[in-house]
Formats: C-alpha cells, sequence, structure tokens
C-alpha cells in the first residue's frame, strides 16, 4: 500500500513535464509527508471539454464518491487495489472516466523487521517525477449553497498492486506506477477500453519499480506533524 508520500518540488512544476493546459491557484506547497486527507496536486483530462482539458487540480487525498453523505469516507479510501477497482462501486465508475496521475518526488514504505518497522523513502534515481496512477471524484456538499465557490471537492485515491523484485522484499504492495509511454491512455476520459489501459498499466509498473532507488530513513516520518527535507535523508 501506499500511504505517504513525498512532494518535493512546487506542484506547477509538473506542468510542463505532463504538458498541463491549465494550473489551479490553489495548489499545495511542497510537502516531504503526505498523509492520507491532505491536499496535493492531480494531472486530470477534464470530460467537460472537447478536446478534454489537461488540468493540475488540488485534491484531496482519500476518494469520496459522489453518491456519499459526507466525506469521512475519504479517510479509508486513499489506496484501492488495481485487481478489484472494476468490480467495486465505489471505484468503477471513476475508472470509466476519471483517471488522474499523481505526480509524486517518491514514496515512504515501512519494512517488517526483528527490530521492528523500518521506513524506506523509495524514488526515482534522477529528477524526474514519480507518476502514480489515481482515479478522481467531484463530491457535493450538501451544507453549503450553490453560489459558494466551496460547494464541490475534489478527492482522488492511488491505486496498488503487487509489488515486484527489490520492492517486494521492503512490502508486498507497491503504487500503480504510470510510465511517459502510458500516461496519455490513462488520462484519456474518451477511451471505451478500460480493461485494457489498466491491464497495460499494471504490465508496465514493474519496468518503473526496477529503476527506482530506495533508502532506509529515519522513523521521524512516521509522525505527520513533522515535515522537511531531513525526512528523506538516510539513515544509515
Amino acid at each position: 500500500m501506499c500511504g505517504r508520500f513525498v512532494v518535493a518540488r512546487a506542484a506547477a512544476d509538473f506542468a510542463e513535464f505532463l504538458d498541463v493546459d491549465t494550473v489551479a491557484d490553489d495548489l499545495p506547497e511542497p510537502s516531504y509527508n503526505v498523509a492520507p486527507t491532505d491536499r496535493v496536486a492531480i494531472v486530470l483530462d477534464s470530460i467537460k471539454t472537447e478536446p478534454p482539458t489537461r488540468r493540475l487540480e488540488a485534491a484531496r487525498w482519500g476518494l469520496v464518491p459522489g453518491w456519499a453523505k459526507d466525506p469521512s469516507i475519504g479517510a479509508r479510501a486513499f489506496n484501492a487495489r488495481s485487481e478489484e477497482v472494476e468490480d467495486k462501486p465505489m471505484f468503477r465508475s471513476a475508472l470509466e472516466k476519471r483517471r488522474a496521475i499523481v505526480p509524486t518526488s517518491g514514496y515512504y514504505e515501512w519494512k517488517t523487521t526483528p527490530e521492528g518497522k523500518t521506513p524506506h523513502f523509495i524514488h526515482p534515481q534522477g529528477d524526474e517525477p514519480l507518476l502514480l496512477a489515481g482515479l478522481y471524484e467531484w463530491w457535493r456538499d450538501p451544507a453549503r449553497t450553490d453560489t459558494d465557490p466551496a460547494r464541490w471537492m475534489l478527492s482522488f485515491t492511488i491505486l496498488t498492486r503487487d509489488a515486484v523484485g527489490r520492492l517486494g522484499s521492503i512490502h508486498d504492495r507497491m503504487p500503480l506506477f504510470v510510465d511517459e509511454a502510458h500516461a496519455e491512455a490513462w488520462l484519456d476520459p474518451t477511451t471505451e477500453n478500460v480493461g485494457d489501459v489498466l491491464d497495460a498499466a499494471i504490465d508496465a509498473a514493474p519496468r518503473v519499480a526496477e529503476s527506482l532507488d530506495d533508502r532506509v530513513v529515519g522513523r521521524a516520518v512516521g509522525n505527520v506533524r513533522n515535515n522537511g527535507p531531513e525526512l528523506i535523508e538516510s539513515a544509515a
């Protein structure tokens, strides 16, 4: 699973890398300890324009479907198993038309050892972002008026799959990574072969996984109040 990640760069820096057309003006600051319910920038192709408009938007981590009575359900839906999203009502609709990419600098995972759980920072070898496959939803707050700009909340979940290679020795799950070759297809809301797009992403993720580095970091990352570049420094 993926329960913490890092966005060490200004979110707008991802706009050129992913050919974004529109950048929101309320993007959050960089964070070295993103946790569920935090707001981060995600990339999506709007389904309301033709052709679709690629947008960089601020979204809450933890999917809140449109039918939810309140946003608390999102705290439990920060990850979605890629093997199950086609069948689960919670995610099926978003998979069809509302797929997103979550640009990150890397993520944390905890390895269970005889001494306890040891945090690892898993990241690309270079400066390029690590792209994670996500699903997004818009939720309308019934307590707010139609003229309230905060009446709509954007939220997302990160897909996961079985971990492979070295990452599998750290944890049995890993995020569903998206490589550049599959980014366009993943974001395209007009595609009709959703199952094929999902299968292609699942199959390609191990190639990204093999290219990643990891290092043991300090246990301070376990406290969401801690946030700074020292969290990704080696503890060795």
